[in-house]
């Protein structure tokens, strides 16, 4: 076997249906007196029955989390923490409401407790991203990694179902990509192909009985693993081509995660073989291109696999693979200035959606 550092993170995690229960216990355990409780607009009903049950615990709810973190979101939720005297921040929802929680945590002491209703991940890693004038910056730091995390899947089953498979294709991404990671070892390699596996498994069944509660649990279980890849290791080319997609031209980002992996995964293929056969594997596919295994994965399962189909611009292109390439980062297949053009071909591809081979 080769050698490898193995760094677990300081979470606490609480699964099961029904486990909502224990958010006053949870709570006690941070230490903390006054909660802030944060949530999309449209998730609002449920920060309040969340903010109703703890009731003078509650210190307020600020409702306005939105995708990519603006600066400016950021510091209005900051505020309004210092304001109320919280003490912790309590953020339901998916991906836009855990980055703002870890955005007030990056520069104060709040702690944050996670209750996951989409199958995003951020909540298992100490990865913030902010967008300030177009562009996203992101950054890692273990002060913005929530100290506790509630996955219920009772909260999950009524996700869309068309949000569900992009959110879930989001999720295999952190578990591909943790495949052939600079930083991987082979404890994350179990967890993210168990990731893609569970995931894979539980979505014809959610998108045939979109409440089936063993198929959501399954789902949210996967997520949660696909997550603890992405919290501990490295990432690569398609994570920042979606950082980059997302923040600088204002794109979904579950759907820009579902679009791009198949092409990045073709891309990446020749260099990191043993990452496509695991991918296969856990697709419950004997052999052929991974890629167009996740390609088919969302495809059979209504989910959109274009560019152009979600908000890109065919005029974008240009910019989006200069941004993608000015600066250095590692991939397992090497990429700067002289890949431009293959970059900007990959980009080609997924804009219009063509199915890797």
């Amino acid at each position: 076997m080769n050698s490898f550092i193995y760094n677990a993170l300081p979470s606490r995690v609480v699964f099961g249906a029904g486990s909502l229960a224990h958010l006053e216990r949870e709570i006690d355990l941070l230490g903390a007196k006054r909660a802030l409780v944060l949530s999309t607009p449209e998730q609002a009903g449920q920060a309040r029955a969340v903010a109703d049950r703890l009731g003078g615990r509650a210190a307020g709810i600020y409702a306005r989390a939105v995708m990519h973190v603006p600066i400016e979101t950021a510091r209005e939720a900051r505020d309004l923490a210092r304001r109320l005297n919280a003490d912790c921040a309590i953020a339901i929802g998916g991906g836009s409401t855990t980055c703002l929680g870890k955005a007030i945590a990056l520069e104060s002491d709040l702690a944050i407790l996670a209750i996951p209703t989409t199958y995003a991940g951020s909540e298992m890693t100490p990865i913030y991203g902010i967008t300030e004038a177009g562009l996203k910056r992101t950054g890692k730091s273990t002060r913005v990694l929530p100290r506790a995390v509630i996955y219920d899947p009772e909260l999950t089953r009524t996700l869309p179902v068309a949000l569900t498979v992009t959110s879930a294709m989001n999720a295999i991404a952190h578990a591909a990509e943790g495949l052939y990671a600079q930083n991987g070892n082979p404890v994350m390699s179990l967890m993210a192909e168990e990731g893609i596996r569970a995931l894979a498994e539980a979505l014809p069944t959610v998108r045939e009985h979109a409440d089936d509660a063993a198929a959501r649990s399954d789902a949210l279980y996967g997520a949660w693993l696909c997550g603890a890849v992405l919290g501990a290791v490295g990432m690569a080319l398609h994570h920042k081509l979606c950082h980059t997609l997302g923040g600088s031209f204002n794109l979904p980002h579950a759907e820009v995660h579902t679009v791009v992996l198949p092409h990045v995964i073709a891309f990446n293929a020749s260099a990191a073989p043993h990452a496509a056969d695991r991918i296969n594997r856990a697709l419950g596919r004997k052999g052929g291109s991974a890629a167009a295994g996740l390609f088919d994965l969302a495809q059979s399962n209504g989910a959109p696999i274009a560019l152009k189909d979600i908000g890109m611009r065919s005029d974008d292109l240009d910019a989006a693979s200069e941004l993608a390439v000015s600066n250095p980062y590692w991939n397992p297949r090497p990429i700067g200035r002289a890949q431009r053009g293959e970059i900007r071909e990959l980009l080609q591809r997924a804009f219009e959606g063509v199915r890797p081979e």
